[in-house]
């Protein structure tokens, strides 16, 4: 029994380790050689990339450049389309019908980020 207790506890901290470790290795994201946190748009900014080929948006504070992704969005082009170049919060949040976009979408939204909205304008 004291083995086993034992090799539980082992485990369990080498667990742990490794994803300390594995988190202090990741490469931080990055945006013309700024941190992401550190990289901030001004609502002009994000508006002139108001194009399918160069759409970027503002969600909840962060910029986003969906321009690879549009293709790859579940409804047509034209649904994410007409948001480029704004803040894109309302469509987030609810479809344009009342629905919350899924948790997933949320967190794959996380690749796309490039900075901030400057809040000081």
């Amino acid at each position: 029994m004291k083995k086993l207790v034992y090799s539980v506890f082992v485990a369990f901290w080498a667990g742990v380790a490794t994803i300390v470790v594995l988190e202090l290795l990741r490469p931080e994201n990055v945006f013309d050689g700024n941190t992401i946190d550190s990289a901030e748009f001004s609502i002009p900014e994000v508006a002139e990339h108001d194009t399918f080929d160069d759409c970027w948006m503002v969600i909840e504070g962060k910029v986003y450049d969906f321009s690879d992704y549009i293709d790859q969005h579940p409804a047509p082009p034209a649904v994410m389309g007409s948001w480029c170049g704004t803040d894109a919060t309302e469509g987030m949040r609810t479809k344009g019908v009342g629905r919350n976009h899924s948790s997933a979408a949320w967190a794959l939204m996380d690749q796309y980020r490039i900075g901030r909205l400057d809040q000081t304008e």
